[in-house]
């Protein structure tokens, strides 16, 4: 179990008396212990977090490659495939699926939508950079929701949206802390000053 030690009240400085001098008063300190509950909540949280980074890391590993999972080597993005054009071209459906069509294999697509699988993966694996590493895996998993209308296998809900949701989740609970890098990024002046980058 862990000890936390927080003041809960600010140091300052009283009178002596006599001949003015001044005497620092300690802060009062509380220590709390972590109880096993919140211990294995923590343990999850960054089970669950380096488990999605692994599926965005892994989604971009497999289209730089073409490993013959989701894609084919053939389609490999290194020869010259694209990874937005057998998706967005072939497999969008419903009211935004002209829309989709209209830039499936633009060079601008492939290059934000690879870059965004691998920024995303890499900052949950390391516990970096959640916050924004939560935005845009929302809306990049938001916009993979509204690619498929309606989803498959219920008329609302599909693996997309829960996705987003575990990522807001582990962004609002600082969930890098554990098994990952969050404390020591969060000491960075820079993430000091843009708490946003946290």
């Amino acid at each position: 179990m862990t000890a936390t030690q927080l003041p809960t009240t600010p140091r300052h400085d009283t009178p002596a008396g006599r001949n003015g001098t001044t005497v620092t008063a300690p802060a009062t300190v509380i220590t709390t212990t972590e109880t096993r509950t919140q211990k294995a909540t923590r343990f999850t949280l960054a089970g669950l977090r380096i488990a999605l980074g692994w599926i965005f890391l892994w989604a971009f590993i497999d289209k730089v490659f073409g490993l013959g999972f989701a894609t084919k080597a053939q389609g490999a993005w290194i020869d010259g495939g694209s990874p937005t054009k057998g998706f967005l071209g072939n497999a969008v459906t419903g009211p935004f699926a002209d829309v989709y069509k209209g830039f499936a294999g633009a060079a601008w697509a492939d290059w934000l939508f690879m870059i965004g699988l691998a920024a995303i993966g890499t900052a949950l694996i390391l516990g970096i950079g959640l916050r924004v590493a939560a935005v845009a895996g929302g809306l990049l998993l938001v916009l993979m929701f509204t690619a498929v209308l309606p989803p498959e296998n219920n008329p609302v809900m599909d693996d997309h949206l829960i996705y987003a949701a575990v990522l807001a989740v582990l962004a609002l609970t600082a969930a890098g802390d554990t098994l990952g890098l969050g404390k020591p990024w969060a000491r960075l002046p820079l993430v000091q000053r843009l708490p946003w980058l946290r």
